[in-house]
Parts: C-alpha cells; structure tokens; sequence
C-alpha cells in the first residue's frame, strides 16, 4: 500500500517529504536524535466519546475493584511476595501453577489471534498506557494549559510568571495523580487492607514500603509527564509484533488513498474529480490530532496505536466542505485496494470462535479445578510395622481447601482394597475455607495383600457429603519377600 502511495506523491503533490525513507526513522525524533515533542489537538468526534466511555468505565472499575470481596477474598490480588493469588474471588495457590501457565499461554495465543482479525484496537481502546495518557493527563493538560496552539506558545515562551504557574500546577497534579495510581496498583499486590495500614502507621513504620512506592511513583511521573508516546513506540513490543501479524484482511486504521489522492486544497464550489483531484484537502488536522506525531495518509506505521483520532478529525472537515466521511477509517488494506466494503471474512468469523473457546475453555478449566488438594508422604526415616498380622505404615498428610467455605472430610483407600486408616484424633477433619490442615494417619494391611516391598495405594478424600473431592496416590512399604 506505502509504495502505492508513494507513487501517487511523486506526480508533485510532494505531502511526503521524503517517500522512500520515511519508515526510517520514529515520528516523534529528529534526524539528529533529538525528542521532537507532541503537541496534539485535543480531538473530538464520535470515535473519540466512544472511547471516553470505554476509558471511563475501565478507569471505575480499576479504582472500585479494590474495595469489593467474594466471598470475603479480593477480587483480583497477585501477590507474588507471599504467593497469594485471587482471581474473581478464587483462591489460588502455586499449586495451581499449570492452571496459571495454560491462561497465560491462552492469553498469549488470545492477543496472536486478535491482532490478526483486529489489529490494535487493544492499543487505542483498552492499554492503561493510552487510557492515562489521552484520558487523565493530557486531559489536564488541556484543562490547564490549553489546546495545541497555546500549549506550543507556552513551550516557547520564557519561564515567566504565567508558565512558572501553569507548569507547576500542571506537574504538581500529575504528581498526586501518580502517587493515587500507585497506591491502588499496590492495592492488587498486597491488598486494600495492607496498603491502609502502611498508609496509617507512616513512613517510619514501613521505610522499606515507602521507598518502593516512591519509586514507582516517580516511575509512574516520568512515564506520562515525560515518556509519554515514546512507551508505544521504542518500548512496547506490541508495535512491532503487529507488523508480523497483520495481513490485508486486518482492520486497522487506514487513509483511503485511492479516494483521496492526489491532494489538494479545498476551493469552494470546484469539481474535483473533474479537476483530477482527490477528496483529501490536505488540511493536516489528521497529523496535528495524532498524539504519536504521524501522518496516517503515509500507511500503516508502528507508531499508531488506532486511537481513531484521525479519524474524527476527517470526518468532521469532510462533513464541513461537504464531502462523503469515511477517507480515514476502521478498514482492512484489502478493502481498501480493491475498493470492495468490508465484510467479515471466513478467517475473521473463525479466529472469533477460537478467541471465545480459549477463554470458554480456560473459564470452565477454572471453575472445576478441584476444591481441596491433598497430599499423603511418608515421614523421612519412618519404615512399617508389623503387628497381628497387619504391616502399618505412617503418613503426614496435607489438606489445602482452595474454596471458601470449611470442609468436614474422611479418608478411604481406594485401591487395593482391604486397608484401614487410624486417625490420630478424630476419624472426620474439618479444615476451614483457604487454610492448610495438617496431620498424621497410619494405614494398615493384612500380611496377605502386600505382595511387594514397595506397593502403590490409592488414598481417596472424601467431603462430608460422602462426594469424593480428591485422591492421592503414595506407596505403602512392607518386608520384602522373594518372587518365584
């Protein structure tokens, strides 16, 4: 499609200033090296209150997650320190590692095939990255500093009374803003609770806590008072992942080149097509909306993150000098070059299905994992017994209750058949809800089962409601006879 392109620009129009190497380098630096900074227009448009309410919903439930419980267990919480671990509620615990590993390859897999069919729509709608950014930051600064124009004539102008105040209040905000964000991030690692009590008891009770939360404040400041764009264009991998996953058939943001070229200036009352020009007026108000700093009508570039910015901007001069919306639009390059309308493809409805029977298949694998984990080792050193004919054995046993009510439960060898467990106190354990219980079983055999020095057994666990809840298996020593 670039090259495409490129050959309409070359007839004179000369938008690209230099077509064949345009991709060389990043938007938002000089040849020289040196940070070219952003200035973007604060967009408007129908796109742009889509995404406000996406932003603004994904924003309440960051902030309001937190302070919710199932169950009397955070919603989410990844403590990775004490390896505690809630999603939705459920315990997890690193025993459910393999469950773990399989989301996270679903997970993987998930962003492969969505890239595929939708290209970075993830970029522009869901990232945290862009959704504090356009959403609280830049939002501020507008508030405070103003749009485009005033923002480049505060950047200029001598550190006067007028931008000492207006630079101050703007950083001083960010750095409250950042220091709330990265209280509620602590909140998902340690919980709400901890983060209070930290909050409570000072600086001086928690020196350690507090450096770490300066730290990612200051992180945190850096990234969206300074960094900015630049985190989607030389650090996030996402940019560059996406040029090896999409193909034609990918809907992404695209200028219809076809439509719009060649370009030229609007006069008003002018046949266009008779003129031999396209409905692209050259206007520039999809380059000084682009919080990246690129010029959509040259292509696709990583730099994009599909904010539909662009688009917004050129729906509304189209719209003003009266011509069809839609020259920048969601669309795959295929649509575009063939100038066909868009229609979801076989591939499309079926990276779809595979999409929802990854999660599906990771929410039912979630939702039967087992409720109780239970464990039967021989102490180290312990060797069996023999007493009226029957070999004993003796076990510590572990019960891990993942759920979150208590649990009243018994033991039965399940095979072979014929043992007997004696329980050191009680014969039913009640182990309460997310609690580890520990103790000591023996097990016995009559001489006449055990046929081998080292033998297998099966020892189910069973609940209160006689439904077996789980089973481990183990080995049961007894003296060693010779086979004939």
């Amino acid at each position: 499609m670039a090259n495409q392109i490129n050959e309409n620009l070359r007839g004179g129009q000369g938008q690209v200033l230099d077509p064949e190497t345009f991709r060389d380098s990043v938007g938002t630096m000089e040849q020289s090296g040196k940070r070219k900074w952003v200035f973007p227009r604060k967009p408007k448009g129908k796109y742009t209150n889509y995404r406000t309410i996406v932003a603004y919903f994904l924003l309440a439930v960051f902030f309001i997650l937190p302070f919710l419980k199932i169950n009397g267990n955070p919603v989410l919480m990844f403590n990775i320190l004490d390896r505690e671990f809630y999603i939705f509620g459920m315990p997890f615990y690193p025993q459910d590692f393999s469950i773990l590993a399989l989301g996270a390859i679903a997970s993987i897999v998930f962003i492969i095939l969505f890239t595929v069919v939708y290209g970075r729509i993830f970029c522009g709608w869901i990232c945290p990255q862009t959704i504090f950014l356009e959403m609280v930051f830049r939002k501020i600064e507008y508030a405070i500093e103003g749009d485009r124009n005033k923002q480049m004539k505060l950047a200029k102008q001598p550190w006067n009374a007028e931008k000492i105040w207006k630079r101050s209040l703007k950083w001083g905000i960010y750095i409250i803003i950042s220091l709330i964000v990265t209280h509620f991030m602590f909140m998902y690692i340690v919980g709400k609770e901890e983060v209070l009590k930290i909050m409570k008891e000072g600086p001086l009770a928690h020196p350690t806590n507090f450096l770490v939360m300066i730290f990612f404040t200051a992180a945190f400041y850096f990234v969206f008072t300074w960094f900015r764009e630049q985190v989607c264009t030389l650090v996030c991998p996402y940019g560059r992942l996406q040029g090896v996953l999409i193909d034609k058939q990918t809907i992404n943001v695209y200028y219809d080149y076809k439509r719009g070229e060649n370009r030229a200036k609007w006069k008003k009352g002018e046949d266009r097509k008779a003129a031999g020009k396209g409905d692209c007026i050259d206007c520039h108000q999809c380059v000084v909306v682009c919080p990246t700093g690129i010029d959509i009508r040259n292509g696709q570039q990583l730099e994009c993150v599909n904010c539909t910015a662009c688009i917004d901007a050129c729906d509304e001069v189209m719209t003003k000098v009266g011509l069809p919306p839609g020259l920048i639009r969601y669309a795959t390059e295929e649509e575009i070059e063939e100038e066909k309308p868009f229609k979801f493809t076989g591939k499309m409805k079926a990276y779809t299905a595979v999409l929802v029977g990854l999660w599906v298949a990771l929410g039912v694998l979630l939702y039967n994992r087992g409720s109780m984990e239970a464990k039967f080792i021989k102490p180290a050193g312990s060797t069996f017994v023999i007493r009226d004919g029957r070999i004993s054995n003796t076990y510590n046993y572990t019960l891990l209750n993942k759920s979150n009510e208590k649990v009243e439960v018994t033991f039965k060898i399940e095979e072979p058949e014929g043992g007997v467990i004696s329980y050191s106190g009680k014969n039913k354990i009640l182990v309460e809800g997310d609690k580890i219980t520990k103790g000591t079983i023996n097990v016995s055999f009559p001489e006449s089962l055990i046929k081998l020095s080292k033998q297998n057994i099966t020892i189910g666990v069973y609940d209160q409601k006689g439904k077996k809840i789980d089973e481990y298996q183990t080995y049961f020593e007894g003296p060693f006879k010779m086979q004939f």
